[in-house]
């Protein structure tokens, strides 16, 4: 159908209701981002909440603990000849002293007052001298010994210290091992010579003293590097070694280079805290037993960290023998001290070397 316009007015109008009607069409618009007025908030992360410490701590090792350590020390004689080696249980003791005995050989004494492993095999045990009672009495330790020479028994009667003797007064807490020829296979255990000391009316519960100890340590971070030590006694033959570990902070035991293992676990011994200190010794018959100075203090090294310091031993009032660096009393790390006594002729340095000395030395020489 088609429309006739009937007048120009009507035409104009015609055209724009076109032009409005082409104008209304929808086209594209473009929204620009609305910029906001604050920043947005930046993500930060979390720092996880600090350990909580324990509430104890060891005496003898400075390791925290949840219950209290209050357990009597027990020193226990450890032959240490080759033919006793590897020991058993030296891994569970808190503190070991290496000493002379007849021979050149040296003797361990091993103080137990933390661990929990109460049924653990130690092992080999031998007998008993003066100044290793010295030792033992300085943790109010119950000894544990099979023997000993004639002085240690006139000294374990007459003064009446608390000891276990395989021989006169305890043999049912003992047995020996068909593994080892005698006297290299005599063994007991914790919870047998505790139990052998309760039996003897000792007091199990005698307060053990404590040795101070820190994360920190002693070392500074200018003390002299030393990440291996050899410790050489008397005879050229025997030389105790230790690597430290700077990954774990240890220090790995070696005697004649190989590793010293606890038979228990298959395991190398360590410790975290190495002491070396020199004395007087003395030979007093002809089976070459000795007087050893515990009394009158001198020179010791301190390792720790990979580092030595040289500190001085002393014996304090509450019969401990104690370390100290510049009249003050030293901070072990926590963990585990081995203590080293060598005679003071020759002299200190003679019997202890580490590779960054050797160096030393030959730069300066």
């Amino acid at each position: 159908m088609s429309i006739a316009w009937r007048s120009p007015a009507a035409a104009l109008l015609a055209a724009s209701l076109l032009l409005l009607s082409a104008c209304s069409e929808e086209k594209p618009v473009n929204v620009l981002p609305i910029e906001s007025s604050s920043p947005s908030p930046e993500i930060t992360a979390t720092p996880s909440p600090e350990p909580t410490p324990l509430p104890y701590k060891a005496p003898l090792t400075g390791i925290g603990r949840e219950t209290e350590a209050t357990g009597r020390p027990i020193a226990v004689m450890v032959n240490n000849y080759s033919a006793a080696r590897p020991q058993s249980g030296l891994s569970n003791a808190d503190v070991v002293w290496e000493v002379l005995a007849e021979g050149g050989i040296t003797r361990l004494v091993a103080i137990y007052q933390s661990t929990e492993a109460l049924a653990d095999t130690i092992g080999p045990i031998r007998s008993n001298r003066a100044y290793l009672i010295d030792i033992a009495d300085s943790y109010g330790a119950v000894m544990v010994h099979a023997g000993g020479s004639p002085e240690a028994y006139s000294i374990l009667q007459k003064q009446g210290k608390p000891y276990l003797d395989e021989i006169t007064n305890a043999g049912s807490y003992f047995w020996r091992s068909k593994e080892r020829k005698a006297p290299h296979n005599l063994y007991s255990s914790l919870d047998k010579m505790r139990e052998g000391a309760d039996k003897r009316g000792y007091d199990s519960e005698k307060q053990s003293p404590a040795y101070p100890s820190s994360e920190a340590g002693t070392v500074t971070s200018t003390a002299e590097a030393a990440s291996s030590i050899d410790i050489t006694f008397l005879m050229q033959s025997y030389v105790v070694g230790y690597t430290y570990d700077e990954a774990t902070g240890l220090y790995h035991r070696t005697i004649d280079g190989q590793p010293h293992i606890d038979l228990n676990n298959n395991l190398q011994l360590t410790a975290t805290n190495l002491i070396v200190f020199e004395t007087s010794h003395k030979t007093l018959d002809q089976v070459g037993r000795l007087a050893v100075d515990l009394e009158s203090g001198g020179a010791g090294y301190l390792f720790q960290q990979g580092k030595k310091v040289d500190i001085e031993w002393t014996r304090s009032s509450d019969g401990m023998v104690r370390f100290l660096k510049e009249g003050q009393e030293i901070s072990l790390l926590p963990g585990k001290t081995y203590i080293h006594v060598v005679p003071n002729r020759p002299a200190l340095a003679e019997h202890v070397t580490w590779p960054e000395l050797q160096a030393a030395t030959s730069t300066s020489s």
